[in-house]
C-alpha cells in the first residue's frame, strides 16, 4: 500500500492494437497468466488509489467483461471513439467526476511495469510538488522514442521531443519518455480542455498537456525508472514474447532468491500466481500455470504441466499433466501420468506410469502403478490397483462412482462398473469384470472358466508356423518323457 495513495489511477486500453493481427484485444493477450491490462490493473491496485479506472473502447464488451471477472471494483469509461490519449484521459475524468489530488495515466499494455515503480513515481510527484512527472528510463538505444529534455539547472523537463523531430545533439539523449504520468488532478482537467486537434492524426494528445502546464508557470518533472525494460509497451506478437521472457525470468529470479532450485530456468515456465517454498526443487522442461503451489522439498518435473494443482511437501511428480490437482505429502506421481480436476492424492500415494485420474480420491499409502484409468472414485488407504484397470463410470448418459475401500489388492485387468463398491480388506482376481458390491474381506471372481481344446492348432492351422511349433513342442515332450 502507497503511503500517500493518489486519487485516481486510469489506465488506458481503449485501442484496437492492429498489428497484433488477432481476434482477441491486444489488452487481453496474456503474459504469464494474467492479461496485459491485468498486469497494469494489479500493479496499479498496489497504490491503493481512491479511484481506478480503466479507459475501454474497442471491443469494449469484452475487455469490461473481462475486467469484471477477475477485477471487481475496477470502473470503466467508454471512449466510444479513439480520438487520442488526451481524449482518452477526459473520458475517465469525466466518468470520475472530476479528481481533486494525483491523477497517474498509465498505458494498458505494459505489463512489466510494477507497482513499486508506479509509488515511486507519484512520490516523486508529490515531493517535488510538480504539475506534471513523466515517468522516464534511461534506455541503451532511444531510437524511436521521444527524448525527455531537461533544463541544466534546475532538472525540470523542458520538453518531449520525437525521434523524427529531435536535432543530432537531442538524439543523444538516452532519457526516454515511457507514456506515464503523474498529474495534478485540476491542472490536468483544466489542460485538457486546451489541447488542440491540429494535428497529423486529429487528435487529442495526452502529451500537449505538459506544454501547456508549463507555458502557464507549472513545473514539469520527471522520475526515472530504474530499470528501463518496465516500460515496455506491447506492440506485437515478437514484443509479446520477450515481456514473456522477461517476466517469466524475473519470476524465476525471484523464486530462486527466496529459496527455490530452478535446475534450468531457461526451460521453465511459471505463472504470476504461482508460489513455493523454499526447498522446492523444479526440474527442465516445466510449466507452473495458474493457482499452482508447490510445497517445501517437493520436486516437479522434467517435463511436467501443472496448472491450479498443490503439490505436497516432499512429493515428487515426474513428466506429468496435471489440473486442478491436489498431490498430497510425499506422494510419488508418474512418469507419464494425467491427473485430471479433482484428483486427490493422498499422503505418499503413487499414481503411476500411464494413469489417468478424474475426481478421484486416492488415500494414504495407495498405489495404482501402471496402465490404468480411475474416474469418479474413492480408494481407501494402503491399498493396490492392479495394472490394467479401468473404474467404467459412464453408461452413456451419466456419470457414476467406484468405491474401493482400504487394504484391498485388485488383480490387473479389472474393470469395475460402476456404480459398485469393494469392501475392506477385499481381493479381486485378474481379469475380472467386477458389476456386483464385494464383501469386505471376499474374494470377487467375474470371468469364464478357461477351457482347453487340445489340437485345435493343428486341424485348424494345418502347416502354419503355430502348426509346426506345436508338433515340435509336442516330439520333444514326448521324447523326454
Amino acid at each position: 500500500m502507497s503511503a500517500n495513495p493518489p486519487a485516481a489511477v486510469i489506465v488506458l486500453a481503449a485501442g484496437e492494437g492492429t498489428r497484433m493481427k488477432s481476434k482477441t484485444p491486444k489488452v487481453l493477450h496474456e503474459v504469464c497468466g494474467r492479461s496485459l491490462v491485468g498486469h497494469v490493473v494489479s500493479a496499479a491496485r498496489e497504490l491503493d488509489p481512491d479511484h481506478l479506472c480503466v479507459v475501454v473502447g474497442h471491443a469494449r464488451e469484452q475487455v469490461a467483461a473481462h475486467l469484471e471477472e477477475h477485477y471487481a471494483g475496477t470502473r470503466t469509461a467508454v471512449q466510444y471513439e479513439q480520438n487520442g490519449t488526451g481524449h482518452a484521459v477526459r473520458m475517465a475524468l469525466e466518468e470520475l467526476g472530476g479528481v481533486d489530488g494525483t491523477v497517474v495515466v498509465v498505458c494498458g499494455d505494459t505489463p512489466l511495469l510494477s507497482g513499486r515503480t508506479l509509488g515511486a513515481l507519484a512520490a516523486t510527484h508529490s515531493a517535488d510538488g510538480n504539475a506534471v512527472t513523466v515517468l522516464t528510463a534511461e534506455v541503451p538505444d532511444a531510437t524511436g522514442y521521444g527524448r525527455i529534455v531537461r533544463d541544466a539547472g534546475t532538472g525540470a523537463v523542458t520538453a518531449i521531443v520525437e525521434h523524427k523531430d529531435a536535432t543530432e545533439e537531442q538524439r543523444a539523449i538516452r532519457e526516454i519518455n515511457s507514456g506515464v504520468f503523474a498529474f495534478d488532478g485540476r491542472l490536468l482537467a483544466d489542460a485538457l480542455a486546451q489541447v488542440r486537434t491540429d494535428n497529423s492524426q486529429g487528435e487529442e494528445y495526452l502529451t500537449d498537456v505538459l506544454g501547456i502546464l508549463r507555458e502557464a508557470g507549472h513545473r514539469v518533472g520527471a522520475c526515472v525508472a530504474d530499470d528501463h525494460r518496465e516500460i515496455l509497451g506491447i506492440n506485437n506478437r515478437v514484443q509479446l514474447s520477450e515481456a514473456r521472457a522477461l517476466l517469466n525470468r524475473r519470476l524465476l529470479e525471484r523464486a530462486m532468491t527466496a529459496g527455490v532450485t530452478v535446475i534450468d530456468p531457461a526451460s521453465v515456465q511459471v505463472d504470476v500466481t504461482v508460489t513455493f517454498e523454499r526447498d522446492a526443487v523444479v526440474h527442465p522442461g516445466t510449466q507452473l500455470l495458474g493457482a499452482t503451489h508447490v510445497a517445501e522439498d517437493a520436486e516437479v518435473g522434467p517435463n511436467t504441466r501443472l496448472k491450479d494443482t498443490v503439490v505436497g511437501r516432499g512429493a515428487r511428480v515426474d513428466n506429468t499433466v496435471a489440473d486442478g490437482a491436489e498431490v498430497g505429502e510425499g506422494a510419488s506421481v508418474g512418469p507419464y501420468a494425467y491427473l485430471r480436476p479433482g484428483t486427490r492424492l493422498g499422503v505418499k500415494s503413487k499414481i503411476g506410469t500411464y494413469v489417468e485420474t478424474k475426481n478421484a480420491t486416492i488415500g494414504e499409502g495407495t498405489k495404482v502403478p501402471h496402465l490404468s484409468y480411475v474416474g469418479d472414485a474413492t480408494i481407501g488407504e494402503y491399498s493396490n490397483i492392479g495394472a490394467a484397470s479401468v473404474f467404467v463410470n459412464y453408461d452413456g448418459e451419466k456419470k457414476h462412482h467406484t468405491t474401493i475401500g482400504s487394504h484391498c489388492k485388485t488383480g490387473s485387468d479389472n474393470m469395475f462398473v460402476a456404480p459398485v463398491t469393494v469392501g475392506d480388506g477385499a481381493y479381486t482376481a485378474a481379469g475380472s469384470v467386477i458389476t456386483k458390491d464385494v464383501p469386505a474381506g471376499a474374494l470377487a471372481v467375474a470371468r469364464g472358466q478357461q477351457r482347453n481344446i487340445e489340437g485345435w492348432v493343428a486341424r485348424k492351422r494345418p502347416g502354419s508356423a503355430a502348426a509346426q511349433a506345436a508338433s515340435s513342442a509336442s516330439g520333444q515332450a514326448v521324447g523326454e518323457s
